[in-house]
């Protein structure tokens, strides 16, 4: 199976602080499948580290107040291509954030505030009918 999988998931320092969120269940299902890892943020062009980003009134903003949802669009729509060229069968994202959180993002405040909501990179996915997941829901998830 064809696995496309949040990039920081499998250790890759691409989160907005430069770190990961590495995840050993992650890489335990991922065994004998291919992977295929992606960071819409960083296809989009935004820098690692960068400033923190949450969905405001649906438009994407950084903390500053900076308007970087066309960076986040265009991250996704790349990564989405990617999805269909590779035919994966199965997408694994990371919880929360503004480009791949699949059941909850940040409501837009910085407060630490969560809401229920998708992600650009989700959103994409799901209308191009995409099966997808949340890390977190992995290992209680009858795959």
């Amino acid at each position: 199976m064809k696995i496309m999988v949040s990039a920081c998931l499998l250790g890759e320092n691409c989160k907005y602080d430069g770190g990961n969120n590495y995840s050993e269940t992650v890489m335990n299902y991922l065994k004998g499948h291919e992977v295929i890892p992606v960071c819409p943020e960083v296809l989009g062009g935004l820098s690692i580290p960068r400033i923190p980003a949450e969905i405001v009134n649906g438009i994407v903003t950084n903390r500053d107040g900076h308007n970087v949802d066309m960076e986040f669009r265009t991250g996704a729509k790349i990564a989405l291509e990617k999805a269909i060229k590779e035919n994966v069968e199965l997408v694994i994202l990371q919880s929360r954030s503004p480009s791949c959180g699949v059941k909850q993002i940040y409501d837009g405040s910085f407060s630490g505030k969560k809401i229920d909501g998708q992600g650009i990179f989700t959103k994409l996915l799901k209308e191009n009918d995409f099966r997808v997941i949340d890390v977190e829901d992995l290992s209680e998830s009858s795959l």
